[in-house]
């Protein structure tokens, strides 16, 4: 995994470059999050690791499943990834440049899990605490876990604030014992 990075890390760069200079951060993320989609599944790896399909072929075919997200920069962008043989690595590379943005717009993706659907007056008010205590814009994302007895788990980043019912009883039973 620390290879996969390391070798992912220049195309990430330069994929980041390109955005900047063509000031788009959102498109270009458009474009590598679908690739990278595109190369997650088990048959497009199949394809890609297969020394019968031409490179020809693959950049067809991930050109065709980028869509309309790939300008002419994309484009190239996806032909020197089949011509260098790195594909794969576009999970990572995709990765890395959200990480890039987020910090170049100084912002920070947020997840809430929680038991049921937020409310628009709960998820501004998670906005705004979130926004208080990082010091960044937040880009929020929702998702219901039904595993969840109650609260929320929000993570951000490498952080996550687990205000779940469940934690609290841990807490409660830890204090009891």
């Amino acid at each position: 995994m620390a290879e996969a990075i390391s070798v992912a890390r220049p195309y990430t760069l330069a994929a980041f470059d390109q955005a900047r200079k063509l000031g788009d951060l959102k498109g270009w993320s458009s474009l590598l999050q679908a690739a990278a989609d595109a190369v997650s599944h088990p048959e497009v790896r199949t394809l890609i690791a297969s020394p019968r399909v031409l490179k020809s072929q693959l950049e067809d075919l991930m050109l065709a499943l980028a869509g309309s997200e790939a300008g002419a920069a994309g484009q190239n962008f996806i032909r020197l990834l089949v011509e260098s043989q790195r594909l794969i690595l576009l999970p990572e590379i995709a990765a890395m440049f959200e990480t890039m943005r987020a910090e170049a717009e100084k912002s920070v993706d947020v997840v809430v899990a929680s038991a049921f659907e937020l409310s628009e007056a709960q998820k501004q008010k998670i906005i705004a605490a979130m926004k208080n205590r990082m010091g960044r814009e937040v880009r929020l994302s929702c998702e219901i876990d039904r595993e969840l007895l109650g609260g929320i788990v929000i993570r951000a980043g490498d952080k996550v604030i687990d205000g779940s019912a469940r934690s609290h009883l841990s807490g409660l039973a830890s204090a009891l014992a």
